[in-house]
């Protein structure tokens, strides 16, 4: 069942920059794998999916919503996280409320299929892949501290990543490790 991977390593890299104790939004969270290993990082986590099965595993990470956010309404409108989180999904009418869900500080994590990967598997149909950059333009915003658009393999896949802040307003000279200390 999808959330039951480990973490996936884009996260592990990056996490470092989730301050202490946040608290994290996981979007279309599955099972609760990011979840699980933000929970042992110290974070409060919120778990989101429209899967009941799913969330059946996920909520003894942290707290789960079980919501089409497709179809339905956002459940968190006017609430702000520490950080969001979202791998593996992509539902391009949400990019910029995704955004806007970034407290002061907030650290967008992001992974997903990029066009190209139609040439080796599923997912394939354009709706689900993004086209090159659209990460970057979705988060204008916000400081990128780091992006790629390529190719991985084992398994093939073409994918797009991004991490990327939202500065305090006093953030002028903010540093943003690239590596964890």
């Amino acid at each position: 069942m999808h959330g039951t991977e480990n973490p996936s390593a884009w996260l592990q890299r990056w996490a470092h920059l989730i301050a202490p104790q946040s608290l994290v939004l996981d979007v279309a969270c599955g099972a609760g794998r990011h979840m699980r290993w933000l929970t042992a990082q110290g974070h409060t986590v919120q778990g989101v999916d429209r899967n009941p099965d799913a969330l059946a595993l996920a909520q003894v990470h942290g707290q789960v919503t079980c919501a089409d956010i497709e179809n339905g309404p956002w459940p968190f409108s006017g609430q702000t996280f520490g950080a969001v989180v979202v791998t593996n999904y992509l539902w391009r009418p949400l990019l910029p409320v995704i955004v806007e869900s970034l407290g002061p500080g907030g650290v967008l994590v992001y992974e997903t299929f990029a066009a190209g990967n139609e040439t080796v598997g599923k997912p394939s149909r354009p709706d689900f892949l993004l086209q090159h950059g659209e990460l970057l333009s979705a988060t204008q915003s916000l400081r990128t501290v780091a992006y790629e658009d390529g190719f991985e393999s084992s398994p093939d896949r073409f994918v797009q990543r991004i991490v990327a802040v939202r500065p305090k307003a006093a953030d002028g000279a903010s540093r943003w490790l690239l590596r964890k200390a």
